[in-house]
């Protein structure tokens, strides 16, 4: 049997200093995101070694992404047909969340404050039924999201409901700039009208996935 080579003095010492290696590539690899409000140890782990991370990573053929926001996850441009059909029904969750958040003057920024419970999800799903049922998405079905967004680090679950987590910045920031390219057409266009929240959820759920 073949003994592997033991790593360099250099690689050994480097590898020392990353003592969460394995945990945190286990995570990433599995398409979840990691959060510092929901994993603050290994958020400071990964912070005060992000190069090291990050280098090794890039060697192992992984990008890996740190937002200041307080996230971080492996970047993809080859989403599975499988995770293309998750983020598109995340998106459209998190669309309808916002949605009824802004109607009830939420600030949609602070929105890791909110405490999404049952009841409070069972109301969007009303306010949404017609474009939720369409999706195929009944009041459970939007549970079950909540549920597969705990799972991607999207969503935290407490006893009371669930919160969301910094990760969804990434879904914020995807609406912000369609809204934002919306209106910078309709300037272009002079006396276009500005886009309605239908067209809104068709161009959410007509783009490219969140990679």
């Amino acid at each position: 049997m073949t003994t592997p080579y033991p790593p360099t003095p250099q690689l050994a010492h480097q590898l020392a200093k990353m003592p969460a290696l394995a945990e945190l590539f286990r995570l990433f690899l599995a398409g979840k995101h990691l959060n510092r409000m929901a994993e603050p140890a290994l958020w400071a782990e990964l912070e005060q070694y992000e190069s090291a991370y990050a280098g090794l990573f890039a060697a192992l053929g992984f990008e890996l992404r740190v937002d200041a926001r307080g996230f971080a996850w492996f970047h993809s441009t080859d989403a599975s047909s499988n995770i293309g059909k998750v983020s598109r029904q995340l998106a459209l969750l998190f669309m309808v969340i916002f949605d009824a958040q802004a109607n009830a003057g939420k600030a949609l920024q602070r929105f890791t404050d909110w405490l999404l419970d049952r009841e409070w999800l069972a109301e969007v799903h009303e306010q949404q039924k017609d474009l939720l049922d369409a999706e195929g998405l009944s009041p459970d079905g939007l549970i079950e999201l909540l549920g597969r967004a705990s799972t991607l680090g999207f969503a935290v679950a407490e006893p009371a409901g669930w919160r969301l987590l910094p990760a969804v910045c990434r879904y914020l920031d995807h609406f912000e700039a369609l809204a934002t390219a919306s209106r910078d057409d309709d300037n272009e266009a002079d006396a276009a009208p500005e886009e309605s929240g239908d067209d809104m959820r068709n161009d959410v759920l007509n783009d490219e996935e969140i990679d």
